[in-house]
């Protein structure tokens, strides 16, 4: 059975109102069975870059290693919901048996492939797939051990320069398209991979679908689509673990309003 690790880590996100990630991962929570799911304790102070151009690093270096710890010896997946889309670096890192045959699949309108030198914010949540790409070298609170031929971006639309560039020289995979409801599942395969784990950061919806993210973008995937491709990736490979992140309702009336296709993203993973 999968289980539910609720990481209210709101301090990868650039956004001025972060703290609203807390209250969305609340909300999710509230909706999940309660003998499978454990609220993470992250830490409330925001915490300081420790001499690096990485915003609130001590912080968020302190809920990778929770992360970890939760998620250590399980041999169940796990659903973490965050949060800010920096929660799927300790869960990845955290997956058993080692990474060599795990894809990752980022479905995000951001491929939050920054690095500290060109990300533009210093906010961890837009390097947060860098991070499990990047070597021990890295100041990034990840360990890395992904290589890139074994990710494939689901619905990125918004691309700074250097993520782009990063993404043509490394030739991480892309999905732009989910007209094909097993176009997913073939590019995953492809990659060699026999298990992937699944990170959704709920932006990758079209703000008609979901209205409570911190920077809507148009043109997003529709929820059926997206359910849809991700059960016929199930069919092919086992998930071993995935992340719903980025939910940040303005208000309880408008969480309520967006939960439906949150639940049905979860279920999907599930």
């Amino acid at each position: 059975m999968t289980r539910f690790l609720v990481v209210p880590q709101w301090q990868g996100s650039p956004a001025p109102r972060a703290m609203l990630l807390t209250e969305g991962a609340s909300a999710i929570a509230d909706d999940l069975p309660r003998s499978r799911t454990v609220v993470l304790d992250v830490p409330l102070e925001a915490g300081d870059a420790q001499g690096t151009s990485v915003n609130r690093l001590s912080s968020l270096r302190r809920t990778r290693e929770l992360i970890e710890e939760a998620l250590a010896g399980a041999d169940e997946p796990a659903v973490v919901i965050g949060g800010d889309c920096g929660v799927s670096v300790g869960a990845v890192s955290a997956l058993p048996d080692g990474l060599d045959d795990v894809a990752v699949v980022w479905c995000d309108a951001h491929p939050d492939l920054h690095s500290p030198d060109t990300s533009p914010s210093g906010a961890y949540s837009g390097m947060a797939l860098r991070a499990i790409l990047a070597d021990a070298a890295s100041p990034l609170p990840g360990r890395g051990g992904i290589a890139p031929s074994r990710v494939v971006l689901v619905g990125a639309r918004e691309i700074d320069e250097a993520e782009s560039r990063f993404i043509d020289e490394t030739g991480i995979g892309r999905v732009d398209d989910l007209a094909d409801p097993d176009g997913l599942a073939h590019a995953v395969a492809a990659t060699g991979a026999s298990r992937v784990y699944v990170h959704i950061d709920v932006d990758v919806l079209d703000p008609s679908e979901l209205a409570g993210v911190s920077s809507p973008a148009p043109f997003g995937v529709r929820t059926a689509d997206l359910t849809t491709a991700i059960r016929a990736l199930r069919d092919r490979l086992p998930i071993a673990g995935a992340t719903i992140a980025g939910f940040a309702p303005r208000t309880p009336a408008s969480a309520v309003d967006d939960l439906g296709a949150v639940l049905r993203l979860i279920g999907a993973v599930a």
